[in-house]
This record gives C-alpha cells, sequence and structure tokens, in this order.
C-alpha cells in the first residue's frame, strides 16, 4: 500500500487501534461513504425495504487486524454461495441494529455476543434484495470458536484488513442481467471473489476511517 494513502491505523499497538476505530466510527459519516447504494432491486424486490444488520468483525491476531467473513450456503434463497458479514434482517426482540447483528452471529457461526466489543456503526447499505442494512463493526480478541451453522453458512474465513483497505485492491466490475448492466464494486483475494453488497461495505468502512 502507498505510503500516501495507508492508515495510520496499521501503525500503531492494538489498544491503540480499538481507540482509533471507535474515536473514527463516532464521527460523521463522509459524503463519501454515503449514498453507496445502486438503487437497483431485484424483480419482485421492490416496495419498502426490510431492516437489517450485519457484523463486521475485526479480529486482533498478532499477525495485524484480520476480518472475518462467512461464504454463504449455496442453496440459501438470497445471495447464495456470495462471501458475506453475518447478519440479518430485526427480529421484534432485538433492542437495536447491533443486538441483532450480534444475535445472528451467533445463530450463524456460533460466536457468542460476549466476545464482540461493538466499536460503532457505518452507514447503511440497501441491498438489491430489498435489506436496509446497517454495518455494525466489532472487535474480537482471540481465541474463540466458531461452529457454521451448516443450512446458512458453508465457510469461515478471515482476511487481512490492510489487504481489504488498500485501494489499490477496490475494482469496479458489471454485470449484465439480460440487457441491464449492473456496475458494482470488487475486492477479490487469493481466491475468494468479495463483491456486491458486501465490497461495498467495505468501502463505506474505508471511506469512513479516512480523513475527508
Amino acid at each position: 500500500m502507498s505510503a500516501t494513502l495507508r492508515l495510520p491505523l496499521f501503525d500503531l499497538d492494538p489498544n491503540s487501534q480499538r481507540a482509533w476505530l471507535t474515536a473514527r466510527l463516532a464521527r460523521p459519516a463522509p459524503p463519501s461513504a454515503q449514498g453507496l447504494s445502486d438503487g437497483f432491486r431485484l424483480p419482485g424486490r421492490e416496495g419498502a425495504p426490510v431492516p437489517a444488520a450485519v457484523l463486521v468483525p475485526l479480529v486482533n491476531r498478532p499477525e495485524g487486524l484480520q476480518l472475518l467473513l462467512t461464504q454463504r450456503s449455496a442453496n440459501l434463497p438470497d445471495h447464495p454461495g456470495q462471501i458475506s458479514f453475518p447478519g440479518g434482517r430485526l427480529d421484534p426482540g432485538d433492542a437495536d441494529h447491533a443486538a441483532a447483528a450480534l444475535r445472528e452471529t451467533t445463530e450463524e457461526i456460533g460466536l457468542p455476543s460476549q466476545k464482540v466489543e461493538v466499536l460503532g456503526r457505518l452507514s447503511p447499505y440497501e441491498t438489491v434484495t430489498g435489506y436496509h442494512v446497517l454495518p455494525i463493526v466489532g472487535w474480537i480478541e482471540p481465541p474463540f470458536d466458531v461452529t457454521p451453522d451448516p443450512v446458512e453458512v458453508a465457510d469461515v474465513f478471515e482476511v487481512p484488513l490492510e489487504f481489504i483497505l488498500d485501494r489499490a485492491n477496490h475494482q469496479r466490475h458489471y454485470r449484465m442481467l439480460g440487457t441491464i448492466r449492473r456496475d458494482y464494486w470488487a475486492i477479490p483475494w487469493l481466491h475468494r471473489y468479495i463483491w456486491g453488497a458486501t465490497a461495498a461495505m467495505l468501502l463505506i468502512l474505508d471511506r469512513t476511517l479516512r480523513d475527508d
């Protein structure tokens, strides 16, 4: 990563990293981190969006901060096989979006809520499937175990956060849906293809953590 683009986050010790992230997330979101949803809806998904939340889990490893991600089961009706954050729609019993993100994380990968320290939240993102998603950023201290729900999650893995926040790795791709061209963000990593809503929310994270 270019020295001019490298975040100071990666030169800090873990305690200072946690404080730096908390302070950055507490600021008003910059304009560049807002409105990244493309406004496209899949046919049949029109109407009022469904409130949802995801956890953006940052893991404090000795080799540096890692981002924990999941690969969705190929049998799910929405976004099958795609790389995503743990999360889902809000339930009536959820106190807020953070509670929903933590509950869904426990249900999907077996990570107890007590292992996650909520640092803040990002600007919302609206998916093509009609979910209005609020990303919740959390800090996780190892050791911890994960037990993926095989119905929902095919795999759980980690990616270096510094790779994710390196703007040289942010790519703009497109796909044709019939005669409609849909442009989207992608962050390929090794054999993983992080794209769509997950990549867009990671760009929101990147832009939120940087100075305007």
